[in-house]
């Protein structure tokens, strides 16, 4: 099968940085099925992984985010049969959705938004997934619409920030404040929910003040977590909530949230899947419910560019956008 992968950490302006191979195809045993991919989506965390560490030996291919169709099943699978169209964000422990064929445990894949095409699908789940459980089961934010306050998201117009936004927008009645530090990124965050964008490259607090707006009780940072961090726990409401995701966050300091009795909650999409936790079925409840709410409308996609073809070459370019820290919401890669 055609794959695209890394054999030497190298900067994504070498020529070999990622390269295109031919692999054999994986066999699904136990819970897996062997899905043939139609999209995939890229995610920073793919090129943190290829500037991180090299593979040992074999080739490692990358990729997350994937939709396609299901070619086969392991003896233990539950929720699907052969041709069922499917997304999901895979797990690092496993070769990556970068291949014409991947293997995913299927208590974390849900069947594909009917409305989506497979490129729009494959934009949505590793974020969707981040989101809803840092809003839903981390901040315990009620989806009843029946109690207010402020939610803050700092990076509103990248991945995660823009399906957040949307969630928090649609689900809740939270007031729901966005960062943003260039036009385009803001008009896209009010496209999609946000009441109101402020830019994280000014002082926060100055801008709350300025819009009238009381201290968030939750604040949700997708990016930058050790440079915010302070200015976030002095932004922060008494009792509130700051969450975070990024692995690579290191050492804060929490003296100033203990003094406001606040927590401090971390969103690990990986780690139901890696460690096999009692929860790892939530996370196929959870695509399903994002796929339903995606076909009745009160979702959309946040795919806004293609680059083509699966490929070392549009890969690299994917990369690239991403380390460039200019893209806004997902790009996404169709087809070999």
């Amino acid at each position: 099968m055609k794959a695209v992968a890394f054999t030497h950490s190298k900067p994504i302006t070498d020529f070999d940085a990622l390269a295109d191979f031919d692999l054999p195809i994986p066999v699904p045993r136990h819970h897996d099925l062997l899905v043939e991919v139609k999209a995939v989506s890229v995610n920073p965390v793919d090129t943190k992984l290829r500037r991180s560490g090299e593979p040992l030996g074999e080739p490692r291919v990358l990729g997350f985010d994937a939709a396609g169709i299901v070619h086969e099943i392991g003896p233990d699978v539950q929720h699907f049969s052969v041709g069922d169209e499917v997304y999901y964000a895979g797990v690092p422990t496993r070769p990556g959705t970068n291949a014409e064929f991947h293997l995913v445990d299927d208590r974390i894949v849900g069947h594909k938004p009917k409305s989506l095409s497979f490129a729009g699908a494959a934009a949505l789940p590793l974020t969707a997934l981040t989101a809803w459980e840092m809003l839903f089961e981390r901040f315990k934010l009620p989806r009843d619409h029946a109690a207010g306050g402020t939610l803050l998201i700092v990076g509103g117009a990248g991945g995660v920030g823009s399906i957040a936004i949307q969630l928090a927008a649609q689900l809740t009645d939270v007031t729901v404040v966005a960062t943003a530090s260039r036009p385009e990124t803001a008009d896209w965050c009010r496209s999609l929910g946000a009441q109101h964008v402020l830019n994280h490259h000014h002082d926060l607090a100055t801008q709350f003040s300025q819009f009238g707006l009381s201290a968030p009780e939750c604040i949700f940072c997708v990016t930058h977590q050790r440079q915010y961090f302070k200015k976030l726990t002095e932004l922060l409401a008494p009792e509130g909530a700051i969450g975070i995701i990024e692995s690579d966050a290191g050492a804060v300091d929490i003296s100033a949230l203990i003094k406001k009795s606040g927590t401090l909650h971390t969103e690990y999409v990986f780690a139901r899947g890696i460690l096999k936790t009692p929860l790892i079925t939530a996370q196929h409840r959870t695509l399903e419910a994002i796929a339903h709410l995606v076909d009745n409308g009160t979702l959309k996609t946040t795919m806004t560019e293609n680059f083509g073809k699966i490929n070392a070459a549009n890969l690299k370019r994917a990369h690239a956008a991403l380390e460039e820290g200019s893209v806004r919401g997902k790009i996404v890669l169709e087809g070999f």
